[in-house]
């Protein structure tokens, strides 16, 4: 009879275990420790380098770490170099996750999406640049021409402000 409770506890033992390391990083798993980093231009063909090294021609897209900050760089011949950063930023399906570790007593969980990035979203995503040819510049808000910026960042609805990048 003692043979049978062993057996029972360890199968408890081992289902436990089993369901801690499944449970454990709920974004990490639901999310992925990755992002489509998604860049185009107007006009577009112009050539993108990441500071991690990637490089592209707009439209492109790009698989990039979740908890990377990241500056982009933008050229194409005639027109104003873009220098943009893309920063992580704490998402509502990576604070949905780690609601679910806590929730789950999964302080492990917790530590795994915070380290991984899973809990976090690249912004802003998608990144648009308007580009502007030599010598023009583009306004600033409640600026007149030949004063401001001399190229546009454009962010998504969902991924922020649409700040602007000088050159």
């Amino acid at each position: 009879m003692t043979r049978g409770r062993n057996r029972h506890s360890r199968s408890k033992v081992l289902l436990s275990v089993t369901a801690a390391v499944f449970l454990a990083g709920c974004a990490t798993i639901t999310r992925g420790t990755t992002d489509t980093l998604v860049i185009s231009s107007d006009p577009p063909n112009a050539e993108v380098t990441l500071s991690n090294g990637l490089r592209c021609r707009t439209p492109c897209s790009l698989t990039v770490k979740r908890n990377e900050s990241l500056v982009v760089k933008i050229l194409r011949d005639g027109y104003e170099p873009v220098e943009a950063t893309v920063a992580p930023k704490v998402a509502g399906a990576g604070a949905a996750g780690m609601a679910g570790n806590v929730l789950l007593g999964g302080l492990i969980g917790a530590a795994v999406d915070a380290g991984s990035g899973a809990m976090y979203d690249l912004v802003p995503n998608p990144l648009h640049v308007r580009l502007v040819p030599l010598g023009e510049t583009v306004p600033r808000e409640g600026e007149g021409p030949g004063d401001g910026r001399t190229a546009e960042v454009e962010a998504s609805a969902e991924g922020g402000s649409g700040a602007a990048a000088d050159s």
